[in-house]
């Protein structure tokens, strides 16, 4: 059984590291691995912090930034960030950080993306080139390894009717289609744009018929939930 988690980087890093998040959540994942050996997680890891900082460092020098550099920058901070999650992972992720989520092999390391197995226990990927978020990797590598849904952690705990920063009259949404959701979020992609789940991975989640669930990342007691199949606090999307 494979588990595909698009871990938000505003929940590893929302600015410094957050190093108590991480210590938990490696604690919960190896409960799950040691529950079932047949139990593999692939981590897909964003920006976070790093990816915003550096992004407006640029866009305060240079007047017009093109969306590809700023795009770039995002994707090496989602790499530094992964980086760290899998070092966190130690022995239970035995290959390096995919950057390529398409790619025959997965970084040389054997693979059987036609049983939906991968060596070792955790695959930990990290953004991939410009044009879209992390989360787009993660839909990839949910379609590559057979895995009918993708838990978005972020920094919200559902999807709502509109921005509640904005809107006071926002409502929180449990399940929602994906042409609605899609409605809600658009069909473009800006570097840095704060949706719940990104434009593009929504049309190609849609497509396949993917099952979405957006949660509160640092809530692992809901996590938990969602891993035991229980009644959790989210969105589902599709």
């Amino acid at each position: 059984m494979v588990t595909v988690i698009s871990l938000g980087g505003s929940i590893v890093a929302p600015g410094e590291v957050d190093v108590s998040f991480l210590a938990e959540f490696r604690s919960l994942v190896g409960e799950f691995l040691e529950r079932d050996e047949n139990r593999r997680f692939i981590l897909v890891v964003g920006g976070g912090g790093p990816a915003r900082v550096w992004q407006n460092a640029c866009r305060e020098i240079v007047a017009s930034v093109p969306d590809e550099e700023a795009d770039w920058i995002g994707i090496m901070a989602t790499r530094l960030n992964a980086q760290l999650v899998k070092a966190v992972m130690g022995p239970w992720c035995t290959q390096p950080v995919v950057t390529d989520p398409t790619q025959g092999r997965i970084d040389g390391a054997q693979t059987s993306p036609q049983e939906g197995t991968f060596a070792g226990r955790v695959l930990v990927a990290s953004g991939w080139k410009p044009g879209f978020s992390s989360d787009y990797d993660a839909v990839l590598l949910a379609e590559r390894f057979h895995a009918a849904v993708v838990i978005n952690l972020s920094n919200i705990k559902q999807v709502y009717t509109g921005d509640p920063r904005k809107d006071s009259n926002a409502k929180p949404i449990d399940a929602i289609s994906w042409d609605d959701f899609r409605a809600l979020v658009g069909d473009e992609w800006t570097p840095g744009k704060n949706v719940p789940f990104d434009p593009v991975a929504s049309r190609h989640g849609a497509q396949l018929g993917l099952k979405v669930i957006c949660a509160a990342g640092r809530d692992l007691p809901n996590l938990r939930l969602i891993l035991e199949g229980k009644p959790f606090i989210g969105t589902i999307i599709g």
